[in-house]
């Protein structure tokens, strides 16, 4: 039998078959999933996987196999030091940030861009709390967004303004959010769905896995026909498994500019003759962005 993950924790698994609305709680048959070697978690919300019914406690199943995933969405988990998918099999990865109260974090959804490119996803941006002031230097970096071919919609989940556009773009899609904690993921999501916290609350207290939103995502169906991967807020969205030299390719704006430079290895940092300086230096490529591809790349260069 096929079903699709809904949620896991402790290698216990939410099932939904796909013949059937029964949710089955799952384990791993042998423990172990091919492929899943050196994986902070083996399975992800959105795996379709293959298991068996046990016939002798009800409810309740073993996962044989995984299916080859279309794309992914993942980041590294600093504490296991490993790979942590958040979400698979999507259509759309949406990053939702905020103008203040947090403060917009643009460094965050670079990152979350590159790392839903790399998975293969789409993404696009929603910028929350409209009702909220936003400066120039805010304005001015969404607009660099868009000209980099990123979709960016502006909403209030507090006045519910720009709610019904995204909910129909968003209709009868899988799609995950993400976002830093405060920026009103949740109450987005409340909108779009209502009581999806209620049903992600019963599906933690059914299985006794306590609070999803502490490090884990799930997945709840759409009443629109789609489905909702809510993600954990997370502080920071660590990259992984980037060569250096290949980091430049996840930013558009240098991409013109590839094996234009004087040394074939160029870095885009120092080196002399290199096209991707001049690019910048005639105000062709956002120094924010630059900022972001210099804070990578240091990151890279020391290994974390």
């Amino acid at each position: 039998m096929k079903g699709t993950i809904l949620f896991g924790m402790n290698n216990i698994f939410n099932v939904l078959p796909l013949n059937n609305r029964e949710v089955l709680e799952c384990r791993i048959k042998g423990k172990i999933l091919k492929d899943s070697r050196g994986a902070y978690n083996p399975l992800a919300p959105g795996d379709i996987v293959e298991f068996e019914i046990d016939e002798n406690h009800a409810g309740k199943g073993m996962i044989l196999s995984r299916d080859e995933r279309i794309n992914y969405f993942s980041r590294w988990n600093k504490k296991r030091k490993s790979p942590q998918t958040l979400a698979v099999n999507l259509d759309i990865l949406i990053c939702v940030t905020s103008p203040e109260l947090p403060p917009f974090r643009p460094r965050f959804i670079d990152r979350a861009l590159i790392s839903s490119e790399r998975g293969g996803v789409p993404s696009l941006i929603v910028m929350n709390k409209i009702d909220q002031p936003i400066n120039d230097q805010v304005k001015d970096r969404l607009n660099n967004y868009k000209e980099l071919g990123v979709e960016v919609f502006y909403c209030s989940a507090e006045t519910g303004e720009g709610i019904d556009l995204l909910k129909e773009r968003i209709k009868g899609k899988t799609v995950a959010f993400v976002g830093q904690s405060g920026v009103g993921k949740s109450t987005i999501l409340n909108l779009i769905e209502p009581d999806i916290n209620q049903k992600t609350a019963e599906v933690s207290k059914k299985y006794s896995r306590g609070k999803h939103t502490t490090c884990y995502s799930i997945m709840v169906e759409n009443s629109n026909g789609g489905k909702i991967i809510d993600t954990p807020g997370v502080r920071e969205l660590l990259l992984y498994d980037i060569e250096e030299l290949e980091l430049q390719e996840y930013f558009p704006e240098m991409e013109s500019h590839f094996g234009t430079c004087t040394y074939s290895s160029c870095t885009h940092i120092h080196e002399p003759g290199c096209t991707v300086l001049q690019a910048l230096k005639d105000g062709l490529i956002h120094t924010d962005r630059y900022e972001s591809y210099l804070r990578i790349m240091e990151e890279l260069k020391n290994g974390k």
